[in-house]
C-alpha cells in the first residue's frame, strides 16, 4: 500500500484564514473573557494558532469525546474520555473543533455543555464538510468549507500519523 499526501490548503492560507477568524472573534468577544475548549486530539494545532491571535482574556481547557456503540455505528451518545477541568456554568464558551463531518459527536457535545448553563456557547471549526452532515450543528466561526476528501495535517491524522504537517493535505492510498 502506498500513501501520498497532496497539499490542499497551504500553510500560508491557513495562517491568513485563522487571522481573519480571530479578528471577528476579537470583535465579538471584546470586553469578555473567552473560555475555549479544545477538542482533542486533532484540534490542538488550530486551537494554539487561533489563541495566539485573540486579544481578550482567554482560558483554555480540553475535552476528549467519542461516540460509542457496537464499534460499527454510533449509539448517538457521547463518551467523555476527558472532561473540562473547570465548570463552564456562566462562562462564555467556545468549542474549537478541527473538522465538522457528520455532526454526530459535536451535536451531542453541544447538548452536554448547554446543560451546564454557560453564559454563551459558540462553535468554531477549521474545516466543515457539509455534504457529510447527518446531525444539524450551527457553526459560528468556520475556516474552510471543503468537499468530502480525507484530509490530514495541521492536527488531523490517519492512524495517528500526519498530524505534524504544517498544511492540510488530501491523503491518497493506493493498493500495490
Amino acid at each position: 500500500m502506498k500513501e501520498t499526501v497532496e497539499v490542499f490548503i497551504p500553510e500560508e492560507n491557513l495562517n491568513r484564514r485563522i487571522g481573519e477568524m480571530a479578528a471577528v472573534i476579537n470583535n465579538d468577544y471584546k470586553g469578555k473573557t473567552l473560555h475555549i475548549i479544545c477538542i482533542l486530539k486533532g484540534s490542538i494545532f488550530f486551537t494554539c494558532e487561533l489563541a495566539k491571535r485573540l486579544d481578550m482574556p482567554v482560558k483554555i481547557d480540553f475535552m476528549q469525546v467519542s461516540s460509542y456503540g457496537d464499534g460499527m455505528q454510533s449509539s448517538g451518545k457521547i463518551k467523555i474520555i476527558k472532561d473540562t477541568d473547570s465548570p463552564v456554568t456562566g462562562k462564555h464558551i467556545m468549542i474549537i473543533e478541527d473538522i465538522l463531518d457528520s455532526g454526530r459527536t459535536l451535536s451531542k457535545l453541544i447538548e452536554y455543555l448547554k446543560e451546564a448553563e454557560p453564559a454563551s456557547l459558540a462553535v468554531c471549526t477549521l474545516l466543515d464538510k457539509p455534504s457529510r452532515r447527518e446531525y444539524p450543528v450551527a457553526v459560528d466561526y468556520n475556516g474552510f468549507e471543503i468537499e468530502d476528501e480525507f484530509v490530514v495535517g495541521f492536527g488531523l491524522d490517519y492512524a495517528q500519523r500526519y498530524r505534524n504537517l504544517p498544511y492540510i493535505g488530501i491523503l491518497k492510498i493506493e493498493q500495490d
